[in-house]
Formats: structure tokens, sequence, C-alpha cells
């Protein structure tokens, strides 16, 4: 692919949801995977009315191995994500009940938006059939994480607020 290309599929698949990419940064990253000989230019793939010819670039066998060798380190799977509704919530104490209770219901409002968002892509990325699970299992941790907010969401108005 090309960067361009690259960007489309980073769309296309919601990628920018859990990953933080951003458009410059594919390119940046094309040119330094590049310098590293991760990756090598197999010539021209755009269209004239796209503009310049775009660079088309492959995986280098030192690619594909130094890939799987980063994909072997352990720290991929001892990490935290900081969330930043938790970090209000360690603060909230501090803040007013109506505070508490408008950002608790915009919390709930966005989850479930983000949920039906997510049931979309999980039954679009079934369409696809794609040859690897990792997708759909991605995208069923993050419908199945905004479920379980959804219902510790409870838990914490009836901790945090008094009774209306």
């Amino acid at each position: 692919m090309h960067g361009y290309e690259v960007n489309q599929e980073l769309e296309r698949r919601d990628v920018r949801d859990w990953a933080g990419i951003s458009r410059p940064q594919v390119y940046y990253s094309l040119k330094k995977l590049e310098r590293l000989k991760l990756v090598s230019a197999a010539g021209g793939g755009g269209e004239p009315a796209a503009g310049p010819e775009r660079k088309v670039f492959l995986a280098t066998e030192v690619g594909v191995k130094a890939l799987a060798d980063a994909l072997e380190r352990r720290d991929w799977a001892n990490q935290r994500p900081p969330p930043p509704f938790l970090t209000w919530l360690a603060l909230s104490w501090r803040a007013r009940p109506e505070a508490v209770r408008q950002m608790i219901h915009t919390r709930r409002s966005f989850l479930r938006m983000e949920l039906d968002r997510e049931t979309a892509t999980l039954e679009e990325i079934r369409r696809e059939s794609l040859t690897s699970p990792a997708p759909s299992l991605m995208v069923d941790l993050t419908i199945r994480q905004f479920v379980l907010e959804l219902d510790w969401l409870d838990e914490v108005e009836r901790r945090l607020l008094p009774p209306l």
C-alpha cells in the first residue's frame, strides 16, 4: 500500500478509535520504516489525477522478522490504559452533586452511542469474513467493556449520589 491507502484503511476500520495514529504519523512512519529497511518502495501506484506518483511499500524480510520479534515483547500484555473517566471519578468527591449526576449521565449516553457503533462494526467485520479472528475479538471485547461499564455506572451513581 501507499500512505494514502493506509490512511483510508485505518479510517475504514475505525482503527483510530483504539490506536493513536494520525495521518502525518503514517507518512512519517513509512519514511522511518523505509530508512530502517523494514519496508521498501515497490514503485508507483497512484492515479495521475490524484497528484504526484505515490510510493507503494512492501514489508521486507527484515521487517517481517522485526515485527515478529517485537510481538514477543512482554510489555504488550503488562500495561493498563489510562481511562480519563477514572481520573474524573477519583476527583469527583470535590464536584457538586448535580455535576456528578450530569457527568454520569453524559458518560452513560456516550457509552450507549459507542456500544451501538461497535455493534455495527462487529456486524461489518463478520460480513467481511476476514482470515484472522483478531478484529472481531477486539471489537467483541470493546462491546463487553461498554456493557460492563454501563452496569458499573449504576453502582457509581448509587454510591456517589443521594437518591432524588
